[in-house]
């Protein structure tokens, strides 16, 4: 359906940047991209001779190889959280993780303040199932202090032999001190869509966005109709709550998934000329069927594009909370036996043309979950806003993120209650079906 391009990864932010209109003469142009070039010439100079002055008089003979990763890792990552350099093995782990198998404890992360945090656990892995929860902070591993390692050397010490033990420290919000999980790693083998019959529903849960989840997505589709029946299914939920996001070219297959035609998602780098933009093709694999879709406060990238191209074209009613608010697409730029860097290339945009970066996307139906007491006021995300160093909203005002838990019993699951009621008309809402308006889309 959509040609993979599976090294192109939606992530999050970068550091701003501005684009300048000159309109020197030649002559000053020219002299001013030679002075700046002598000025970065000698910049790099000044980095040769800390360099050397390293390895000649530090306590300890140095690692040169080190020296120089960790120089360009500092590099990257001072630019936004979520650029880096990965070394070759990582670059090889994130080519397993991104084709849905892995080994390690099922957990995404991020670098916030020097600390590991976690974005969200991965359904049915060893992390979930020890009670991990998005938001948390990982202060040590076994034992190891976090602050002073890259994410990618924190990532590196929680992977390891299946069947082995790790202890991390998690620091709660709302938990007075930090306390040990111990989690036994396994084989991650991430199913990226899961679904199951809600009697005249079809429910179908996308984790994340691998290599896999356009395939499973339509198998799921196809089974849930044939076994429910074309003229008694209501229609479907698309679950896409604590769903960290994925592949771009899968965002795309998914929204095309439920769309005839129209732009799904553009993406606009610091050029003009680098614009590009994704539309549907004919064929809605659900025949047009109610489609409501559920996100949170951990819902983010991928999960947002999908959301906010069946919002713009009135194709869903979502439901749920704001979500993350990762609106910047990263590459993945190989450098051969060396590894690869993540870089942010470029920002994304709705149908619209709207950018949901720090600012996520807002539900038609804003619907808050019931909480256990003990949870009351620690499972919300500060969203893409509160990450330090984010690319800040080219438009509007930021806004933080929202609550990111999901019941593990859907007995207790108040937004997926409401999502059935609203299909069998049980409960209305204006929202639901969504209504063309102007602010719709034209096709």
């Amino acid at each position: 359906m959509i040609r993979k391009a599976s090294l192109l990864l939606v992530g999050a932010l970068v550091g701003a940047v501005a684009v300048t209109t000159m309109s020197q003469m030649p002559l000053n142009v020219s002299v001013a991209a030679n002075a700046a070039a002598t000025d970065t010439y000698r910049q790099l100079n000044l980095f040769g001779d800390v360099f050397e002055r390293v390895r000649s008089d530090y306590v300890e003979v140095p690692d040169d190889a080190q020296l120089i990763e960790s120089a360009i890792n500092g590099m990257l990552t001072s630019l936004d959280p979520h650029s880096s350099y990965m070394s070759p093995k990582s670059f090889r782990d994130m080519q397993v993780q991104t084709r849905g198998e892995f080994g390690g404890l099922g957990i995404e992360v991020t670098m916030e303040d020097g600390l590991v945090k976690v974005v969200s656990p991965i359904d049915d892995t060893p992390a979930a199932k020890a009670g991990v929860l998005a938001g948390d902070l990982i202060t040590y591993i076994d034992g190891e202090q976090v602050q002073g390692l890259t994410l990618n050397e924190a990532v590196e010490k929680m992977r390891g032999p299946v069947n082995t033990d790790i202890v991390v420290t998690v620091r709660r919000k709302g938990v007075a001190d930090p306390f040990d999980i111990t989690i036994t790693r396994d084989i991650i083998k991430i199913r990226s869509v899961r679904w199951r019959e809600e009697d005249d529903v079809g429910y179908i849960r996308i984790t994340q966005f691998n290599e896999q989840t356009f395939d499973g997505l339509k198998d799921g589709i196809e089974k849930m109709t044939a076994s429910i029946g074309e003229d008694k299914l209501k229609g479907f939920i698309v679950d896409l709550r604590n769903n960290p996001g994925g592949l771009l070219d899968q965002a795309i297959a998914v929204s095309d998934t439920f769309l005839d035609r129209g732009e799904i998602v553009s993406t606009r780098g610091r050029e003009a000329d680098e614009t590009q933009r994704y539309n549907a093709r004919a064929g809605d694999l659900t025949a047009g069927k109610p489609v409501i879709v559920l996100v949170n406060g951990g819902s983010a990238s991928a999960s947002e594009i999908v959301a906010g191209a069946l919002q713009d074209h009135r194709r869903a009613t979502i439901l749920g909370t704001r979500s993350f608010g990762k609106g910047s697409v990263q590459t993945i730029i190989p450098l051969g036996a060396n590894g690869a860097i993540r870089l942010t290339t470029a920002r994304y945009y709705t149908p619209s043309g709207t950018s949901i970066q720090a600012k996520g996307i807002a539900p038609d139906i804003e619907a808050l979950q019931d909480l256990p007491e003990e949870l009351v006021g620690r499972v919300n995300t500060k969203g893409e806003a509160g990450l330090r160093g984010h690319l800040e909203a080219s438009e509007g005002e930021e806004e933080g993120g929202s609550q990111a838990y999901v019941p593990a019993d859907p007995k207790d699951d108040t937004q997926l209650k409401l999502a059935l009621d609203l299909l069998r008309g049980v409960q209305v809402n204006s929202a639901f079906p969504p209504v063309s308006d102007s602010a719709a889309v034209k096709n």
